[in-house]
């Protein structure tokens, strides 16, 4: 079989992939049908956190699923009461909703945080939630609605309404924003990774922290490409001086399974009751398991460790020529050039590197264990693409 013409007749034309078979991998390292050998800095975009068939979540996974693959949430199941005690715990709030995607993680964060507020004014008035430009929330309707880009607010609607969106850095247009609606709640990615790798600045999250105490609002916090691990802390906005009301991830946080969590804090802990939201695949054990075993090895050593290699990257890569700026956070990075983009990649996979775009920027996601030695290879190598 010829899987990539198989491929093209039968699934829908909904990416733009390239050329490559992948059948294999191990740790940083996948290879193609014909056996040809990348050092992956994309991780399925986030999602492979430790890698390929890393050892120990595979025997967590494949241990679990020797008890049960999956039981619905009319039953305790351990796997997901281990696994949302621990991320109460690292993270101070009190409540998990379990589902299958940072999309669906984010659509929880909206009900819950709209479900607040109407229980609060006994109407749907201040139900309006603020969202910043160039942001990316997931491609359901509601996140798509969520979504501050032009871009993707074609062909599907009407899209969801109250969603109002301040430019991104910009105090004054934020404060008129929540001064102008009736709102609920501001949510945001502490770096909007899919709007090109775009951190937001600490007096920018501070004057979010200030503008949400005045207005009595909820600050929810989009984690699902920046959580896990990835921006050097087990949170991205644990770089920051900011404790959230609710917080969506989802890709690292099962290391290659599908598996979302919406994290609850005190304020909205019990806004959920039976019936008013649900899902049949959300908390699958064998995710949860696998989602315990990447967070319980998440410490701060490791974490420190992600901190190091993102300083290495951006040593080697500040003074290039013909780089014009680096920017995120950890090991999430935004590399832009003055070259073009794609050929920048499609040079990248021919020396066998596997790296990823966000806009106009080269987007580095590599794995969080990736070795000393595999990454100065791979930097080395987009090194000499860049300045060639």
């Amino acid at each position: 079989m010829n899987t990539i013409d198989t491929n093209n007749e039968f699934i829908a034309n909904t990416y733009a992939r390239f050329p490559i078979n992948l059948v294999s991998g191990k740790g940083s390292l996948v290879y193609d049908e014909n056996s040809k050998e990348y050092i992956d800095l994309g991780t399925g975009i986030g999602v492979n956190a430790f890698g390929f068939s890393d050892d120990e979540w595979k025997d967590a996974v494949i241990e679990q699923l020797n008890k049960l693959q999956h039981t619905s949430n009319l039953y305790y199941s351990e796997p997901s009461t281990r696994l949302a005690e621990l991320l109460c715990k690292r993270t101070g709030l009190k409540k998990v909703f379990f589902s299958n995607s940072g999309a669906e993680a984010n659509e929880c964060a909206i009900k819950v945080a709209r479900k607040y507020a109407t229980l609060k004014y006994g109407d749907y008035s201040h139900n309006t939630i603020i969202t910043l430009r160039n942001s990316f929330h997931g491609r359901t309707i509601a996140t798509l609605s969520a979504t501050g880009q032009d871009v993707f607010h074609t062909d599907f609607g009407p899209f969801v309404e109250k969603f109002v969106y301040a430019n991104a850095n910009d105090i004054e247009d934020l404060r008129k924003k929540v001064s102008e609606n009736q709102c609920c709640a501001i949510m945001f990615e502490v770096v909007q990774g899919e709007g090109g790798v775009c951190p937001l600045t600490k007096e920018f999250i501070e004057e979010i922290k200030n503008i949400s105490k005045e207005n009595d609002l909820l600050i929810i916090i989009d984690e699902v490409q920046t959580g896990n691990g990835r921006t050097g802390e087990l949170y991205g906005y644990m770089n920051f001086d900011i404790q959230p009301d609710i917080v969506s991830t989802a890709k690292g946080l099962g290391g290659g399974l599908p598996i979302g969590a919406t994290l609850l804090g005190e304020k909205v802990k019990d806004v959920l009751t039976p019936g008013s939201h649900g899902t049949t695949y959300g908390a699958n054990p064998v995710c949860c398991a696998g989602a315990y075993n990447i967070i319980s090895r998440i410490d701060d050593n490791f974490l420190s460790d992600i901190k190091r290699k993102s300083q290495y990257i951006y040593d080697e890569l500040k003074d290039c020529k013909h780089i014009r700026s680096i920017t995120g956070l950890g090991l999430m990075i935004g590399i832009e050039t003055d070259k073009d983009t794609k050929e920048v990649i499609n040079k990248c996979i021919e020396k066998g590197v596997l790296v990823l775009s966000a806009k106009t920027k080269i987007r580095l996601l590599p794995p969080l264990n990736i070795p000393d030695d595999v990454l100065k290879k791979a930097i080395n190598i987009i090194k000499e693409i860049i300045e060639e």
